[in-house]
């Protein structure tokens, strides 16, 4: 998820926005939210919007596919309504303002900028999915996943991918393996890969410090991700029912292979630079939206995003577009169903940053030994269990805070603690469908184009299967018990 690139500032000079402000002073008010003061209760709409997503594509997957963002809205209203009542109309609008303005605009404007760009580089011809090119294909955007964010990898590597194995009858699992390693897995090496590490660089977390710092846990579990999907992919591969005949193969051999829409790589370029931008420059000018700090530089890259998005509309030919089969459904599910999730998440990440005063105080308690120091499994644990169902940027701050929150101690002195937090909020977003945005997104577009997915828990036996006990072994090998 992408609310880190919203962050807010207490040095910067605001601006009054808009004029309406200055007329009604009382609209400008700070959107914080006394966690201590929330009981567990609040959680329930976040929790209810989770069983949903969980439950309602099994048990009635008519419904839910024409009604869910129905269903989001109304999870939304169940925590508003009654937050309204108990603590003022101003702290329900300033805390929905900041949900908004400070995480879910940026969040929606930058993957859906990857979603209209990535979507319009179209690979034309026929890749064979045989074991071999689908673990290379994997292999490349966990590569890529750190340069151009496991956003960007993600969209523009899972239509190629699928389009080479549409003559295959078992897929899901590619698409499974793909969100372990592209989508998740592969971003844990720069602040570009994942919004928690660039929230960590906001902070002054140096640039490549978890290039350094985790390259041994990431090139473990990459590449045991990729040895175990390479023999799960040989089984599935050599079962004689799993190719579909020539004449229902639906991208049939052609000569050679082409690339239909090459002005977008450069528009992805210009998407990595204007989030590396917004991490760099530090404008002395904000915006104050009734207690929500808007950093122009974060304005400046949000309507950028937004024009690049429109060129790439305007440049790339239709048949780049029609080759991909490309359509809005994707990025609509993810729209509406995180627009429940960010808002029903306010007082959830409230209670957990009041620390050891609010309803998760056990969880505060945990990373610390009894003289008070930290326990690096118990952050790698505490910060993945967590970033699994929240929103893995503000999981990362909490834990960050709770270690000290000074960034030159925690990149030196306390280096191994660090580490387990970035690993921990990184890797484990694989754990469920929506412990990521490009999770939820690669399994809409392989839906669309046939896929049987997992449902999601489902794909949790995948990842409790694969991943947990890999996690197990990561914590034996890298982190402090």
């Amino acid at each position: 998820m992408q609310s880190a690139l919203a962050p807010r500032l207490s040095n910067a000079p605001r601006l009054a926005l808009p004029a309406m402000l200055a007329m009604f002073p009382a609209l400008a008010g700070a959107a914080e939210l006394d966690g201590a003061a929330l009981g567990p209760q609040w959680a329930l709409p976040f929790a209810g919007i989770l069983l949903s997503i969980a439950l309602f594509p099994l048990l009635a997957p008519r419904f839910w596919h024409h009604h869910f963002g129905k269903v989001a809205a109304g999870w939304g209203l169940l925590f508003l309504v009654p937050f309204a009542l108990a603590f003022g109309m101003h702290a329900a609008t300033a805390n929905v303002v900041h949900a908004l303005v400070a995480e879910y605009i940026p969040f929606i404007v930058l993957i859906g900028a990857l979603y209209i760009v990535a979507g319009g580089i179209c690979v034309q011809g026929n890749l064979h999915g045989t074991p071999k090119l689908n673990t290379g294909i994997l292999a490349l955007g966990t590569c890529l996943a750190s340069v151009m964010g496991t956003t960007g990898a993600a969209m523009l590597l899972i239509r190629p991918l699928l389009r080479a194995n549409d003559n295959r009858r078992h897929v899901a699992h590619v698409v499974v393996f793909f969100i372990f390693l592209v989508a998740n897995a592969g971003g844990s090496l720069t602040p570009l890969g994942d919004p928690p590490l660039f929230l960590g660089f906001l902070k002054g977390v140096e640039f490549f410090w978890t290039t350094r710092h985790i390259f041994p846990q990431t090139l473990f579990l990459c590449i045991a991700l990729l040895v175990i999907f390479y023999f799960v992919d040989r089984h599935y591969f050599l079962n004689r029912e799993e190719e579909l005949p020539p004449r229902l193969d639906p991208t049939p051999d052609s000569r050679g292979i082409r690339i239909d829409g090459k002005a977008n790589f450069a528009l992805l370029l210009a998407i990595m630079a204007l989030v590396l931008m917004s991490g760099l420059w530090q404008s002395d000018i904000a915006f104050d939206v009734m207690g929500t700090v808007v950093p122009l530089q974060a304005l400046v890259r949000d309507v950028a995003l937004v024009v690049v998005a429109l060129v790439s509309l305007a440049i790339t030919p239709h048949s780049a577009r029609a080759g991909n089969e490309f359509n809005w459904d994707p990025i609509l599910e993810v729209g509406k169903l995180f627009a429940g999730i960010f808002l029903t998440i306010i007082p959830v990440i409230a209670m957990l940053k009041a620390g050891t005063d609010g309803a998760f105080a056990g969880v505060i308690r945990a990373v610390s030994d009894s003289n008070g120091q930290p326990i690096d499994s118990m952050y790698f644990w505490a910060t993945g269990l967590l970033s699994s169902f929240l929103d893995n940027a503000p999981t990362y701050l909490v834990f960050f805070n709770t270690a000290g929150g000074d960034a030159a101690t925690l990149m030196t002195r306390d280096a191994t603690t660090l580490a387990a937090i970035s690993a921990g909020a990184v890797f484990m977003g694989a754990n469920t469908y929506i412990g990521n945005a490009p999770n939820l997104m690669v399994k809409a577009i392989a839906e669309d184009r046939g896929v049987r997915m997992p449902s999601f828990f489902g794909y949790m036996l995948w990842s409790c299967g694969i991943l947990v006990p890999l996690f197990g072994v990561m914590t034996l090998l890298f982190f402090r018990v």
